[in-house]
This record gives structure tokens, sequence and C-alpha cells, in this order.
């Protein structure tokens, strides 16, 4: 394609998008609450995925919103995946739901990537009119993990202490055909690791798992350190139609980003996992932390 052809071609498809949206013509409107929906004048719609943590991370979001005075539903609707949730918010379905860098950009990938900006490269991959408001403290990515007595043996703190463990260590875990794994080839380009892939197998002696999984605490896991960043990001952010991204919504969703972290989050969704309420947690945490008023 001639230089220059596909930028142009990017900005009026995503100017389109943003008319789209705003005029109620998308492919989700039909789906919208009431006739103002699309120009933000009816309650912000929340949606989520069927994970726990998007479930609490949605009900922490919802109860920001309204003790800051806006109108808020939840979707009766939960999304298959935080992709399926995100393209709903695009399509005008939702007005918000919890997202993830990286899930996002395979999502959406028609933006460049600058690195150590990810906050500008999700900006130009997402359409005109969706906003992706700064991330909290918390990850759901995939991280690698030993037992202690692996950690002991080989002297394991980080992916690079692994070198020294030569090629007897075998790769697994419930995440690792997850999109955001990292693969054997990946980790030995990277850091000269050399390991057995083991499938998804829950006695492999590296163990890809999501930073929010119960068995890390559980099990009393150690997570390696990723110096070089093989590991993509995965930080938990509001996803959110610029309609309802008003500067009191973006002051009362950002309460979250420092005080959440991947440990908090993953004890939330645990407790939700084992049958706790998604409202009545976030609730509690959100005030054990100070930020209801």
């Amino acid at each position: 394609m001639t230089p220059g052809i596909r930028p142009r071609l990017r900005l009026a498809a995503a100017a389109l998008c943003s008319l789209v949206l705003l005029t109620g013509c998308a492919a989700g409107a039909q789906n919208k609450p009431n006739t103002s929906y699309a120009d933000g004048d009816g309650p912000t719609v929340i949606g989520t995925d069927t994970s726990a943590e998007s479930r609490v991370v949605a009900a922490m979001y919802g109860e920001l919103l309204t003790r800051a005075g806006q109108k808020v539903v939840t979707a009766k609707t939960r999304y298959s995946s935080p992709a399926a949730s995100a393209k709903a918010v695009v399509a005008g379905k939702l007005g918000l739901a919890p997202a993830y860098e990286s899930t996002l950009l395979r999502t959406f990938p028609d933006g460049d990537t600058l690195p150590g900006n990810m906050s500008a490269t999700l900006s130009m991959a997402l359409p005109m009119g969706i906003t992706a408001l700064p991330p909290a403290a918390a990850q759901r990515g995939v991280v690698l993990a030993v037992t202690q007595a692996t950690a002991r043996r080989h002297d394991l703190h980080s992916l690079s202490g692994l070198r020294k463990a030569g090629s007897r260590l075998t790769l697994g875990g419930s995440a690792s055909s997850a999109p955001d794994a990292p693969t054997p080839s990946s980790l030995k380009k990277v850091y000269g690791v050399t390991l057995t892939t083991a499938g998804t197998s829950a006695n492999a002696d590296v163990l890809a798992l999501r930073g929010t999984d119960p068995s890390i605490t559980e099990d009393k896991l150690v997570v390696l350190a990723d110096p070089e960043g093989v590991i993509p990001p995965e930080h938990v952010f509001p996803l959110i139609q610029a309609p309802y991204a008003g500067l009191a919504a973006r002051k009362a969703l950002a309460r979250v980003n420092s005080a959440l972290t991947t440990d908090q989050l993953a004890a939330l969704a645990a407790s939700v996992d084992t049958g706790g309420s998604p409202a009545e947690a976030a609730r509690n945490w959100l005030k054990s932390k100070g930020l209801l008023s």
C-alpha cells in the first residue's frame, strides 16, 4: 500500500466509527437502554465478562460513579471474554467495562505500538469516541511461578535465574496456552533459558498462571520477576464511551488506580469465586481503603 494511505484510511475509519456511535447507528445501538444513551444523557451501562475479576472491578466502578452522582445500570449480559466486553463498549451496547491492556491491543490491532507509552498505544488502537482511562496497579496477566522448594533448589528469583537450572525444568500451568503467555522460544531468546514444554500440567516445574490465580497464595508459590518484560502488561482499566468520561467520572474511577494491587484483586476474585457477592466485596474493599465518602 502506498505510504500515507493507510494512516488516512485509519483516520477516516475512526471518524466514521465515531460518527456511527454518536448518532446511535452502531450495530449495538438497538440494544441501548434508552433513546438518549448514545449521547451520554442516559445512565452509564456497566458490563463485565464472566470472570470474577471483571465482575468485582465493575462493581467498584459502579459504586464510585454512584457516589459521584452518576446514574449507572449493570448490564444483565455477561460477555464471554474481556475481548467480547470491549467490543460491546465499541459497539454501543455498554458505556463502560473493565478491560486489560494487551488483550485490548489484540482485539483492536490497528494501533501503532509506542514503546514505553501504553496510554498512547491504546489511544491509537481504539476508535474515536472510545477512551481508555488510566489503569490500576492490579494486573490479571500471566506470571511464571515456582514452588518454594524449586526456588530454593535453584536459587530462583527472576526468569534470568532459570538459565542456571539448565534444561531440566518443565514449563506448564493453567495459563500456558494463553495468548500472552511466554513460550519456551521467547524465554530462550531473551533469557537464554531452555525449558521443556509440559502443556497445562499443574505438575510442571515452572507454572504459567494468571496473576490473580488463588493457587499462588494458597500454595505459597514464588512469582519470578520478568526484568526484560517478556510477558506483556495486563493492567485493569476502565474502557468507556467518551460521553460518559466527564471530569467527575474520571476522578471517581481514578480512585481505584493506586489502591488496587494484584494481590488484593486476587483476594477479591477468590471471594467471588467461592460464592461471594461482587457488589458486597467491592463495597467492603472500597470502604476499607477510605474510597467511599
